[in-house]
């Protein structure tokens, strides 16, 4: 049973058949005692938070935030050099950008016209332009990107986070996945944010950050002074099967998610209310705009800073698709043709909302200790599919970090002449999290998880720090 439905179960239930439903002190000492938040921490931390702001389907980071004049100066002509396999093989010419590039802040960092707002915070990003993936298909691309394997069954980077920290939050998940109503999960589904073999209070808990109900079930539909008996009845039942189980980890775990299901039911409403923020915040992040999307995005970005300061430790946003070019539910930037149709409808949803992010945090003292990831499965090709789209390209792209611990305004890696292939410093998805984790205190290396025989890890037996990028 997933966190979600047992919360169902919890806010509907009558009966005695919830049995793994702990409250209380005497419960919350019982699980400090036992192994399930396994605290590797090792030295300070620069960031407490993580908000990863996931673009699903693969951006083109020649349109975005890596610059390349050649593509202009050889539009039309045959890429030169070696082609590698592309997903459809449909590949034409140079396709230069249809998007200019403009130098931001004092750092003079480039980023096109489809970010303007995001440049305009360009001196608190820390681009690395030389990243790579091993895989060019959306579900095994963003299976890697998420828990360092292609495929379902691996703990996502979510869940290793809140295995190795906990949460500072008492009454809120240590990892949240905020969605939008009708956004679809990135292709390969939930199992992108689950917690594979790690305890399971440790999988993502999805909140729908758009509607009156965010939770499923979450509003008790009983007087809490009768559901708290229950809730006390089946707990002092719990206590007595447990010590039959020596503490068996899944049922401590049950036991953990069914406590805090109880707690949630309070704290959830309570995060989604966003009538206390003020209208310039609201505006700032443009929850005003008559574009639904962008709004619906808003909300996530404000939601996520509201998550960071009630202590979560892993949230991830989801955008919302435009069905245009092969961008659909699950690949909302696949943009297979139609490219600037898509892709500047997509920027347009993220690109003020992420700023108003980067800027809130940075007003509120919380940027230094929150770590901004954005980052999708792969780039795209310098070279056309079709005669207007780009397919995959998982041999150079870019993602990038803000707050947290990052140098701002600088740039570690790049790719070749045209963007095609990383060629300085290159970087791997491995690379990318064991970095995350360095920067919340944790060696990538010590924070593992006996399973099937072998010690596993997030970054499975990878994975180098980009000590470069660390201020």
């Amino acid at each position: 049973m997933n966190t979600i439905n047992r919360r169902q179960f919890l806010s509907r239930s009558s009966t005695g058949f919830g049995m793994v439903a702990l409250a209380g002190l005497m419960q919350e000492q019982a699980l400090a005692d036992t192994p399930l938040i396994h605290r590797a921490q090792k030295f300070a931390p620069k960031a407490r938070s993580v908000i990863f702001l996931y673009m699903s389907g693969g951006v083109s980071h020649v349109d975005s935030f890596d610059h390349k004049p050649m593509l202009a100066k050889f539009a039309g002509k045959p890429m030169p050099g070696e082609v590698k396999k592309t997903q459809f093989n449909n590949n034409g010419t140079v396709q230069p950008s249809a998007w200019d590039f403009k130098r931001y802040g004092r750092s003079g960092l480039e980023v096109s016209d489809l970010f303007p707002q995001v440049g305009g915070v360009a001196d608190e990003l820390c681009m690395i332009r030389g990243m790579t993936s091993k895989f060019s298909e959306h579900a095994q691309g963003n299976f890697f990107m998420h828990t360092g394997f292609p495929f379902l069954g691996y703990p996502s980077a979510g869940a290793w986070t809140s295995y190795g920290l906990g949460t500072e939050s008492r009454d809120l998940p240590g990892y949240i996945v905020l969605q939008s109503g009708g956004a679809s999960t990135p292709h390969g589904g939930v199992g992108l944010f689950s917690n594979g073999f790690l305890p399971a209070q440790h999988q993502a808990s999805i909140v729908k950050a758009d509607e009156t109900e965010a939770v499923a079930n979450i509003r008790p539909r009983q007087p809490q002074d009768m559901q708290r008996k229950q809730l006390d009845f089946i707990g002092a039942m719990d206590r007595r099967f447990i010590s039959t189980t020596q503490h068996d980890m899944h049922v401590e775990a049950a036991i953990s998610n069914y406590e805090m299901a109880w707690r949630m039911q309070s704290a959830v409403p309570d995060l989604c209310d966003i009538s206390g923020e003020t209208e310039a915040t609201k505006k700032l992040y443009g929850l005003d705009d008559p574009e639904p999307k962008k709004a619906a995005y808003a909300r996530q970005c404000l939601l996520a800073r509201r998550l960071v300061e009630r202590g979560v430790s892993f949230i991830e946003l989801s955008t919302l698709a435009y069905n245009i070019g092969g961008g659909n539910g699950s690949n909302p930037w696949d943009h297979h043709s139609a490219l600037q149709e898509g892709h500047g409808k997509m920027a347009n949803q993220i690109d003020q909302p992420i700023a108003a992010l980067i800027k809130d945090l940075k007003s509120r003292g919380l940027l230094d200790s929150t770590l901004v990831v954005w980052a999708g499965e792969f780039g795209r090709t310098p070279f056309a599919q079709g005669s207007n789209g780009r397919d995959h390209n998982p041999y150079g792209f870019t993602v990038w970090m803000a707050g947290g611990g990052v140098k701002g305004g600088h740039v570690h890696g790049a790719t070749d002449d045209f963007g095609y292939n990383a060629v300085e410093n290159i970087s791997s998805v491995y690379d990318m999290w064991a970095t995350v984790l360095h920067l919340m205190g944790i060696d990538h290396e010590q924070l593992t998880y006996r399973f099937s025989g072998r010690d596993l890890r997030l970054t499975d037996v990878h994975g180098n720090v980009l000590k470069d990028i660390i201020a």
